[in-house]
This record gives structure tokens, sequence and C-alpha cells, in this order.
């Protein structure tokens, strides 16, 4: 590891704090972890105060991130009323540009994720049956169909050079998402375009001529593109009310609260764009990992292709690896004490989940990729109340997807340097140069 001055405060060192707090730390995934395992050897829960930043206390321990994920009273997402208070690193620039563009809330739209129960229970039950597995395994073949459908159109057999994670992870999981909501394939590129500009607004590669990534300009484009994607949906609601359907589109929009009343429209909005952004960008993230680890370790992917069976493991491995999900935040709801440390009502902390899935205390090696791990306590889809809705769609889509390709690999390998996303959000990889050779 490289060394770093060992600061004797409880806050953390200003250089170790801009690698996991800002985009640009993200680029470079090796000197990231680098900062994580100094953070966890040396300030595990410590405070990180970055000029045009809220203070923020880095939350780098897998049993502190469990205690706060699961104590929703005290860690809240939803945050104080009356504070400007997001569920994610914001500079306070941006934080005052979305409070004055949304009358002083930093609720611009709604969605199951900022909210705690009661209210988060109940957003959540809108879509929560069309998420459990034994809804999932009904649909099991049609989502194998589509993983061998986008092997039969993107790939060849023979050799296969290609960047795989724009020429084929992108479309796949986002292809299955949007035929689950009842999404039309020709409106896919569109989909693709906005889920790109949501977790991307700080690298100038997925911004285009829009390349400014200032504070205000980043806060600025996420409310435009929130505007797209409700002139969008707008019209897939007022559709699923008139004519519903069996898709989860129809789900959503025709939901109705307690008294019997449709859920206000902007519900529907944010669900949406929740399953299209989180649900197709983490799955794309993850599945690029695992063949990139899968490339760096052939005798694993041997292993595996000998019996597929593994297939779960490996992806709960590759859930880990990957962490795709960077960070969420909590707000304190009062005094409290974490890991040693004292709490004020109204910190705000941030869950870094790659530090935790790295956590020497919790995984035996854990900078080794290892295909066969078990136990496998990575906590890359979150814990408690907000544990991702989506997690066992990703796990099938990520399985299915690996047993229809990887007995087809004959070989693989990695013909260039991969290249990361600049998000300190959601993220991972943005290229992967491979040589692919298929049966």
């Amino acid at each position: 590891m490289t060394t770093l001055e060992v600061d004797r405060t409880s806050e953390i060192p200003d250089h170790v704090a801009r690698r996991v707090m800002l985009a640009e730390g993200h680029r470079d995934e090796v000197e990231l972890y680098e900062a994580f395992e100094w953070i966890r050897a040396n300030r595990p829960l410590a405070r990180a105060v970055l000029d045009g930043y809220p203070p923020y206390w880095l939350v780098s321990k897998h049993a502190d991130i469990m205690a706060i994920e699961r104590d929703w009273e005290t860690f809240s997402s939803a945050g104080l009323p009356g504070t400007s208070f997001e569920h994610r690193i914001w500079s306070d620039a941006e934080l005052a540009f979305i409070s004055e563009s949304t009358g002083g809330t930093m609720r611009n739209i709604d969605t199951v994720v900022p909210l705690d129960p009661p209210l988060h229970t109940e957003i959540k039950d809108i879509a929560n049956d069309w998420f459990r597995p034994a809804k999932l395994r009904e649909r099991e073949e049609a989502l194998r169909e589509l993983a061998r459908e986008a092997i039969r159109t993107r790939l060849v057999p023979g050799v296969n050079n290609l960047d795989f994670v724009k020429e084929f992870a992108l479309s796949y999981p986002l292809h299955v998402i949007m035929t689950i909501v009842g999404i039309p394939a020709e409106d896919e590129p569109r989909m693709m375009t906005l889920t790109q500009e949501v977790f991307g607004m700080s690298d100038p590669d997925l911004q285009g001529e829009a390349g400014d990534s200032s504070p205000a300009n980043r806060a600025q484009r996420e409310i435009a593109t929130r505007d797209d994607f409700i002139a969008y949906f707008d019209a897939v609601v007022e559709d699923r009310r008139a004519n519903p359907r069996d898709d989860l589109a129809s789900v959503i929009a025709n939901a109705r609260d307690d008294s019997g009343e449709y859920y206000d429209k902007s519900w529907s909005y944010g669900w949406f764009i929740v399953i299209a952004t989180a649900g197709h960008d983490t799955t794309s993230s993850t599945l690029s990992t695992i063949i990139e680890a899968l490339a760096d370790h052939p005798d694993q992917l041997a292993a595996v292709q000998a019996d597929l069976t593994w297939i779960p493991d490996l992806v709960n491995e590759g859930l880990r690896w990957a962490s795709p999900v960077k960070h969420f935040a909590r707000q304190a709801t009062r005094d409290t004490n974490l890991g040693g440390r004292t709490i004020r009502r109204g910190d705000r902390l941030v869950l870094c989940y790659p530090s935790a899935n790295r956590d020497e205390a919790i995984f035996d090696d854990p900078n080794s990729f290892r295909f066969d791990r078990r136990p496998n306590r990575h906590i890359a889809l979150g814990f408690g109340p907000h544990m991702c809705i989506g997690q066992h769609l990703a796990k099938l889509e990520l399985r299915v997807m690996l047993e229809e390709l990887l007995p087809r690999i004959v070989r693989l390998e990695k013909t260039g340097e991969p290249r990361y996303v600049l998000s300190n959000f959601v993220g991972g990889l943005k290229n992967l140069p491979v040589r692919m050779q298929l049966r």
C-alpha cells in the first residue's frame, strides 16, 4: 500500500478524503481502495472536512455500516426537517441550487430512497411483490431468452474484439429492465442516454458537449435529466391507467393509497426513474467486473466452466468486488455513540460500501477475487429497510447471463486498460477492451 501520512486528529487528511468523496478520486481503483484501507486502519470513523462541502463522517467499517442500516430511527435517510440534506454526497453549491429550485426541499423527485418508515415501507410496497423471488422465478425462462438474444445479436462464434462495457454489458440489463417495466425496445436508446447522464454527471465522457462539471452545472443537469424522465413517464402513467397490462408499469401507475385514490403521479415517476437507473447500471457494472476478473484469473474461469453450480457464488463475489453503489448518506436524528465516536444530532454520515466489502475484520484475504468465497457477507446491495428491492432480479439476471455466456468462452483476455466512470455515487467500469473467443 502507498504510504500515507497519518493525521493525529479526529479528521481524515484532506488528500485521503478527496479520493473517497470526490468523483475524480474514483478514476483510479487502486488509489481509491488504498485510501479506504488507510481509513479503516487509521480513522475508521472520522470526519471529512473539505472546502465547499458539508462535514461528513466517513463510515468505513462493515460493522458500523450494518449498525447504521439497522437503526433507521437514529440514522435517517430523509434527514431532519428543515435541513438541506441529500442521500448522497453533494457540495454546498449543489445543495443550495436544488433547494432553491425546489422551494426549499432536497426532494427534487418523489422516490423511495430518501424516506424512512413508515412512508418508506408504504411506497416500497407499491412494487415489492413484483421483485419477490417467487414472482421472478415465473420469468426466469423469459430472462434466459433475453440473455441468449443478447449473445446472439452482439457476439459471434469465433474471435470478438470489443469494449465489453459499451458493446455488451450496458445493453443487456437495460433491455431486461425495460422489458419488465413494459417500455418498447425502440425507446431504449433514450433510456440509455438518460441513465448514463444520471450517474455520469461528473464524467465529461458521458456528458458530451455539456462537460462542465462545476457543482451548479451538475445540479442543473440533474434537474434537467429528471424533467426529461418525467416528460417520458407521464405518458406511460396515463396510458397504463387507461389501458393496464401485465407489466410493472401498470402496477406502479395503478397503485392506490389506503383511501383508494391513486398515488400522486410524482411517486410513479420516482419509481420509474429508480428502476431505470439503479436497476440497470448496477447490474451492468457487476457483469463487466466479473468478466474482467475472469480475464485476470483464467484458472477461476476454467473452474466455474467445469462446474456451473458455482455461478451464484461468482455473482456474489462480483457484487462484493464491484460494489457499484459507492455510498449513501444518512443524518443523525439524535446524539449517539457509534464506533467509539460521539455523533451529534444533525451530523451527516457517508456509508462507504466498497470499504465495508474489503473489511479485513469480515473477509479473509479481502483484496483477492475468489469465485468460491464462502461465507460472503458483502453489503453491496445494502442492508435493513433500505436493502435493494431489485437484489433478487439483479442476481437472477447475472446468473442467467453467466450460465449462457461462460460455457461458450474458449479464451478471454483484456486487450487494453480498463477505465472507470468518474462517479462517487453509483458507477463502475466505463471501458473494458477484451478479446473473447466463443464456441
